[in-house]
């Protein structure tokens, strides 16, 4: 017979966790072997039972949902942490999911669908509520470019003539295609060799390659 998946509801409302463990207790696979009523009350259980998923509030006394989730990770990579939450505000959801949420569901949902959401987590599967997954989406798309650090100190311009010097353009198409005289293109290069504290192009055009800025 399959272990049940074990569970520890974090939430400071007796009422929302008793009913959630009288639910969740219902169902033959899932066990909940713990509760806290505070982020820090989570972390110590945790560390104490290291349960299979974390059923997770955002808003709690003391140290927040983000930052429990974050401790509980750090502490137990095996639990998967399950937001449980009533805010879809981008300030609520991102922070959760950068510090370690596998899934981010809203206080709206149905008890069948929460338990199949800590099935699928335990699994390593991940969930997120339709308002949630439209949310991550939208900033999916307009996310721009991450420039890897190493290329802080160079301008935009710059950063436009080093992807072409990666590319392997010449002085002369770099200035037909960005549309700049000769010598405003070799003042660039100029710039971008000592920014970077490389003798020739060739080492540039390298060191763009090797740290990322040509990833598409």
């Amino acid at each position: 017979m399959t272990e049940p998946i074990t569970i520890v509801i974090v939430d400071d409302h007796s009422i929302v966790r008793q009913g959630a463990r009288d639910f969740l207790e219902a169902q033959p696979d899932l066990h909940v072997v713990g509760e806290a009523a505070s982020g820090e009350e989570a972390v110590r259980v945790v560390q104490e039972l290291i349960p299979d998923v974390v059923l997770m509030d955002l808003v709690l006394p003391g140290m927040s949902g983000v930052e429990a989730t974050r401790a509980v990770k750090r502490l137990s990579p095996r639990s998967q942490v399950v937001v449980l939450t009533s805010f879809y505000e981008d300030d609520a959801i991102f922070p959760a999911l950068r510090a370690g949420a596998i899934s981010y569901t809203l206080k709206d949902i149905h008890s069948t669908e929460l338990a199949e959401v800590i099935r699928r987590a335990a699994q390593g599967e991940s969930t997120l509520h339709p308002r949630v997954a439209a949310r991550v989406i939208q900033e999916v798309r307009e996310a721009k470019p991450q420039v890897p650090a190493a290329f802080a100190d160079l301008t935009e311009r710059e950063l436009e003539v080093l992807r072409l010097i990666a590319a392997g353009d010449t002085n002369a198409a770099i200035a037909e295609k960005l549309v700049l005289s000769d010598k405003t293109v070799k003042g660039h290069v100029s710039n971008i060799l000592s920014k970077l504290h490389f003798a020739d192009r060739t080492q540039a055009a390298v060191f763009a390659w090797q740290q990322g800025l040509m990833a598409p």
